[in-house]
Order: C-alpha cells, then structure tokens, then sequence
C-alpha cells in the first residue's frame, strides 16, 4: 500500500496507510533523537512525513490522535531527570526545491498583504546537524540545560552542558533578560571527528558513523568525563522562554547573543528578495566540504519578531520559519587528491581523496574513480562523461551516495576550478612493484580495457597472496596442506612472499629460531606432512606448472596448448623471452598456436618483459623441475584423432586431468556434444549432455571404461 499514490487509496486504505505512517515515523524518532542511531536516511524519513501530511490533507476526517504532526522529537530516556520547556522545543517545515522556497515567501506576503508598504525580510543561515540543546540563564548565569526531547519536556544534560567551552557559564556584557533560555545546536567538527575515530581504532574500540550521531551519544553520557573528552562545539541561533525579547527582529538578537559570549554563525544574512536567498543557499552548499562540521541545509525566518508572533504556529513547526535541505544522497566537497591503489589481479586503481562531507548519514572522505578514463571525463568504451569534463585535484565536486553505493563523482564544479589546476597523469608504473601497468585490447571488441594492469604478476607484493593461492590451488600445484589459509598466514608471517619460497621453506625452517612446528595450528607431524607434500610436487606436468605462474589469460586449457607446442619450460620460456625482447615482429618467434588469441600472447610476451619476473621464475626453477610434455599416441590408440567430451562427476580424476589424458593420447577433447563427437565419457550425475548424445548416437562409455579403452 505504500507505493500506491495517495490519490489513489480508498478511505478504509488511507486509514490504514495513516496507522503503518505513525508507527514507522514513531519508530524513527525514537532512534534518531533518544538512541542515536537513527535506522533510515533524512530522505526517507522526509518522504514518509511528507506521504503523512498528503494523507491528512486528503482526508482530515482521520487524523490520529497521535498524528505525527502533532509530535517533535522522541519521549526522553530514563536515565535523566526531565525538565518541562517554558516554551516549546518545535521543529521545522522543510522545503526541498527553489519553488517550495518561493511558495514560504509567497504565503508570507499573503498573509500580511493588508500592510501596505509592509517590506518583508528574511533570514538565511546554515541549519548545523547536531543536537538541539536549551540552556537556561537567570541574571546572566547558567543554571540548567535540557534537549529537546519530545518537544515539551527534555532530558536534564547541565552537567554535561558546563563541559562544552562554547556554551558561557556567566553571559558577559549587558542588556541580557533576567531569565532567558538561549537554544542552540551541539555539534562535532569533522576533525574532532577523525581524531575520536582513529583513537578509538587504536584501541580496538567501535567505529563511529557520523560527527551527529556521535556528538549525541557524546552529549548524553551518563560519565560526565567522557563527554569533556569529546570536545564538542555550540552554535546558538534561537531562544525559548524569556523575561524580555532580546531584540526586535532575528537577526539582531543572534548579533547579541555573540556580543554575550556566545559562538553564532558568521553566514547568517537577509534579505527581502527571494532570488538573494536562493543564491545564498547555493553558496553556502558550495562551502559545505570546507567549513569543517556538518549541516543539512539552510534555515530561512521572517526577520521582524512582531511579524513571527502574529503569523504564528502550526502543530509542530512554526508558520514564520523553514528548513530548506539539501538533496540527501548528494554533497559538495573538494578533490584534494588521487591515490592509486593495486588490487590483487593487478588492477590499478584510482581513489579519490575528498574534504570530509556527510552524504546519506555517513561521513564521505573518499570516492571510487573506477579508470583512468572516468578521470578524464570519458565513458568505458569513450563517450564522455560529466560532458566531458576531467578531475583535477582541486576541483570543487559533486559526490553522490545512493543507498549502500560506494560514493562516486558525478560532476565537476567548474567555475570554481582553481587556476592553474593541471590535468591528472595517470601512472603508467605499478606503484607497489616498478613494473609496466598496460591496458589491453579487447579482442572482441578492438577497443582497450578501461583498466590498466601491472604486469609483476610473480613480483607485486599488492598481488602475491591470491598468486600463492593460485599456484598452490587443485587444478595448478595442488600442494596438500597448503591452502588459503596456511598461504595467507605464512605471507603474514614472512615465511612465504614468492612461489620459490614454497620450496625453501624447510630448510630455511631449519635454521631459524621460531620453527614452524612451534606456529599456531601446527605440530611436528603435520609440519613433516607438508614439507614432505611440497617436495612432491618438484616435478610437476607442464601444463600444470604453466598455469600455476597465473600469468594473465592463461588458462588450463591455455596452458596445455601451450605445453604440447612447446614441449619443455625452457623451450616455452626461451620462445617468451625472445619475443618480448625482439625488435620485429613478436610473431616471427613465438610461434602462432591454434587456439590461443593475441590477447593471451601479449599477455605471456608483457609477462616475460619484465625482467624482474623473469627472476622470479628462475629463482622458482631453481627448486622445481617441471616433465617435459609428451604425447603418447601408440599405433593402436582407440582415441587418436577422436572428439571426446567429458560430462557428470569424474571419480577418479580431475577435468583437467581427463583433458591432459585424452590429448595425450591423440583425442581432442570438446566442452559440448555436436555431431563431430565421437565419445562421451559420463560420470555419476550427467544430465542434458548425456541426453543429447544418446538422441545424437554417440558413443557413451563410463569413466572406467575410457581407462580400459586408453589401456590404463
């Protein structure tokens, strides 16, 4: 029912639509102003009280009692004493575009349209995302402080009060009331912040979301102590119950309430002229990164105080006053550099590095820049992007956060560009290793890969684990007893940095002081296991110890092409180097094999250039020794020249396994059943392909019957 439009609900519907509205903005208030933790975003909790507002519009016959109109804020908790507000705690109206603001002017000057020469001014200041607190003074001293609670009674916090260094303890200067509540916004800035985060980090205490909802939390600590270990901040904008109205109009009583001692707003202004508003609204969005705490918006009131008391009041809000927010999921914030981070394939990529701003509820500081394309304004496959505009660090950006999405840069401000910002270079060298970062060419679409890659696939330290991975795993090594895990913590560890390691560890193990055997999660025997499990795979098959170098694109089947052409490593080895190396055409010397495209011959030749790699690789032959590729075709061979195909759960050997055997006896093995195939080979489980060739007639045999048929 709640994405059904509000025109469109029945009345029985409505009401129930009402009833599911109260509880859900019931139940967001309460997390919000007495929990902290608020468990929805402004946006959402805007769309649920503006759907509120519709449905009471439409039918007013079923207001609720306990309307969320009628209700500010959440009861206070328990653990403080309550004080009754004078006057109350309201909230505020909110307008989310430029015409909800010119409507608040409108109905301004309609309502007072009898006053002729009536010239009505406005006040526009930034609405700080804090804590509303009321501070209590009686012939200039503090006496009591409370926040705003449900809007009629608040917590008692003067202890915690008295810890902020911006709330004065005696008023200075003169003219103030003899009793006066001076209200206003605690906050934290976004330095205050990090600095609470990273201790806290250190110590291996919480995360903290957002400078408001810790400033809350911090504000209503039972420990005294902890909230003056917050160093929180005040901004005073409002009063509440007084003895004599401290000015005449909004604007000169915050000039007094500075003059008393009290830190105000500096971008306050007025204006009688809707358009100066608006524009103020823009400027002060577009400093929204570098003020160095959060707001949410601005704020606008009619200026005189004799005009606000006649305008009035509504249930919750003030007729004379309105928030004018800023658009939730999107901030403004200054590049102030670009990172470049190396992932575990190698990948290079770009990180923005941003002028802390809040967006959707989360403090923002850093923003994926995908590629280097993205950076100069262009789309993956070269549409521009942000028409065409670059990044330059400097920039005044747009930031966007939908939901859960990791924050990204939509747009550039460019009038604000500082002069002299250059065009950011892209690296062209892997930062972690020195070696040469490439961008392919798409085979299939002769355009190059939007990412760019290192190619110290062996000798990268941002690539080694998931590389140690991939060279011990199943279908490469496949060492027993060294898994992710034990490759990960022997990394950490420094026992195991490149793949030669592996076969070093014992006797490296030997002369040191702390044995493995001594290590988390081992024992003599299962050390003795291992060692003994690595030293059995210094002769591994070719194709094996091919794919096992996880050089890009090269795949098992890759690999076996490539050991049946070649025949031994140093032939292979020799071939790779030489091409990388040559000064004419690569493909004169490593020669053209069926089934192995240019992107994976650039690939292996871009991984044999690098000579640092090449090290690699022969400190690792050093210690293993991989079989020469022979095939095995003998003059009665069943399956010499034969298409076979492998389907259902083998037994008794791997896929690849069964691949290498069956070529090695002359057969070509296929991934699908077609007319050309001349044997499926089924194991428990075979499904659509076992179907497919006994409609087709080909020949089904079992996995015990292909080993009698091979003569194994």
């Amino acid at each position: 029912m709640s994405g059904i439009a509000v025109e469109e609900l029945s009345e029985q519907d409505a009401r129930i639509e009402l009833e599911r509205l109260a509880a859900a903005i019931a139940k967001a208030d309460l997390a919000y102003h007495q929990n902290d933790e608020p468990e929805i975003t402004d946006a959402e909790y805007d769309a649920l009280r503006r759907r509120n507002v519709a449905l009471e519009e439409r039918f007013p016959a079923l207001v609720r009692m306990d309307s969320p109109s009628t209700v500010v804020g959440a009861a206070p908790s328990e653990g403080f004493d309550k004080v009754r507000h004078g006057i109350p705690m309201l909230s505020l109206g909110n307008a989310f575009d430029d015409d909800d603001v010119k409507e608040f002017v409108g109905r301004a000057r309609k309502f007072f349209e009898r006053d002729k020469d009536l010239k009505l001014v406005f006040t526009a200041e930034p609405k700080i995302d804090g804590l509303s607190a009321s501070l209590r003074y009686e012939n200039g001293i503090f006496v009591r402080g409370a926040t705003r609670g449900d809007g009629a009674v608040g917590e008692d916090i003067t202890a915690n009060l008295r810890t902020i260094a911006d709330i004065p303890q005696q008023l200075k200067g003169s003219g103030w009331p003899d009793v006066i509540e001076i209200r206003g916004e605690v906050y934290m800035t976004h330095a205050d912040f990090k600095a609470l985060n990273e201790k806290s980090a250190a110590s291996g205490g919480q995360v903290y979301v957002n400078p408001r909802n810790t400033a809350a939390g911090s504000l209503r600590q039972l420990d005294v102590s902890i909230t003056a270990s917050r160093n929180l901040k005040f901004f005073t904008y409002a009063w509440g119950e007084t003895s004599a109205a401290p000015a005449a109009t909004q604007f000169e009583a915050v000039q007094k309430f500075m003059d008393w001692g009290f830190k105000t707003n500096s971008l306050m202004i007025k204006s009688a002229d809707v358009a100066v508003l608006l524009e103020h609204y823009r400027a002060i969005e577009a400093q929204r990164a570098s003020l160095g705490y959060d707001i949410d918006g601005v704020v606008y009131k009619l200026d005189r105080l004799d005009l606000q008391e006649r305008w009035g009041f509504v249930a919750r809000a003030p007729r004379w006053a309105i928030a004018h927010k800023f658009a939730a999921e999107q901030a403004t914030t200054v590049l102030t550099g670009i990172d470049i981070q190396v992932g575990r394939t190698g990948a290079l990529t770009p990180v923005a590095r941003l002028a802390p701003v809040t967006v959707g509820g989360v403090v923002v500081e850093n923003a994926t820049l995908h590629n280097e394309d993205y950076i100069k304004g262009l789309g993956n496959s070269g549409e521009p992007i942000r028409n065409g505009v670059d990044l330059r660090i400097g920039d005044t950006v747009i930031v966007q956060r939908a939901g859960d999405v990791i924050p990204q840069i939509v747009d550039v401000v460019l009038d604000k560009r500082p002069e002299g910002a250059a065009p950011f270079v892209f690296p062209h060298i892997c930062p972690e290793c020195g070696s040469e970062a490439v961008r392919e060419i798409n085979e299939k679409t002769g355009r190059r890969d939007a990412i760019r890659r290192c190619t110290g696939e062996l000798i990268c330290p941002a690539q080694a684990v998931e590389n140690l991975k991939h060279f011990v795993s199943r279908n490469a090594l496949d060492i027993d007893g060294l898994g992710d895990r034990q490759i990960s913590q022997f990394y950490a560890e420094g026992r195991i940095a490149r793949p030669a390691d592996i076969f070093t560890l014992r006797t490296r193990d030997e002369r040191a002081l702390k044995k493995l055997k001594d290590a988390e999660g081992f024992g003599a025997v299962s050390v003795k296991k291992l060692f003994d499990a690595i030293d059995d795979r210094r002769e591994p098959e070719l194709d094996r110890f091919i794919f096992a170098l996880g050089i890009r694109h090269v795949g098992e089947t890759t690999a076996a092409l490539m050991a049946r052409t070649f025949g031994t490593m140093e032939a292979f080895r020799e071939a790779a180097v030489r091409a990388a190396h040559v000064d004419g055409d690569a493909h004169e010397v490593f020669p053209s094999i069926n089934g192995v495209g240019e992107v994976v011959r650039q690939s292996v030749i871009s991984f044999f250039a690098n000579d640092r790699n090449i090290q690699a690789l022969d400190d690792l032959l050093k210690e293993v020794h991989p079989k020469p590729y022979v095939v095995t075709i003998s003059a009665d061979s069943e399956v010499a020249g034969k298409t076979v195909v492998f389907t259902g759960s083998l037994e008794k050997m791997t896929r690849s396994e069964a691949k290498a055997m069956a070529e090695r006896h002359g057969a070509k093995v296929a991934g699908s059943v077609s007319a050309a195939t001349d044997i499926l080979v089924a194991g428990p489980g075979a499904g659509s392909k076992l179907k497919k060739a006994e409609e087709a007639g080909v020949k089904v045999i079992s996995e015990e019957d292909w080993f009698t048929l091979i003569g194994k």
